[in-house]
């Protein structure tokens, strides 16, 4: 997969808006993020719920990694694009946007 995939994919779930935070391409839904893209390192985050996240690592480590770290142990997973199918990756998207409608919505971004 390539980072035109994962946003392709991102963007193609239902209320999906696109943006920039800390450099970096996000996706939010409810203005929560549940995917960020990092082209120049060729890999993504998702944030998963725990147990969603331990299952794709246990089974495809070489697609997904736990973010080092407390956003690690709190389900950020890096995607490594040339590593995922279009199932895994859509999957893996889906999964992260699912988790953060459950979670609802955050408060609007302040404009800068």
């Amino acid at each position: 997969m390539t980072p035109d995939d994962f946003r392709r994919i991102a963007c193609s779930l239902a209320g999906v808006e696109a943006g920039a935070h800390m450099g970096r391409a996000d996706f939010r839904v409810g203005n929560r993020i549940f995917a960020t893209l990092d082209p120049d390192l060729g890999r993504g985050m998702v944030k998963l719920a725990v147990g969603e996240q331990e299952m794709r690592v246990a089974a495809e480590p070489a697609v997904f990694q736990p973010v080092t770290g407390g956003w690690g142990r709190g389900g950020a997973t890096h995607v490594t694009l040339a590593a995922a199918d279009e199932a895994t990756l859509t999957g893996a998207l889906t999964a992260a946007w699912r988790l953060a409608i459950a979670l609802g919505s955050t408060r609007p971004r302040r404009k800068v």
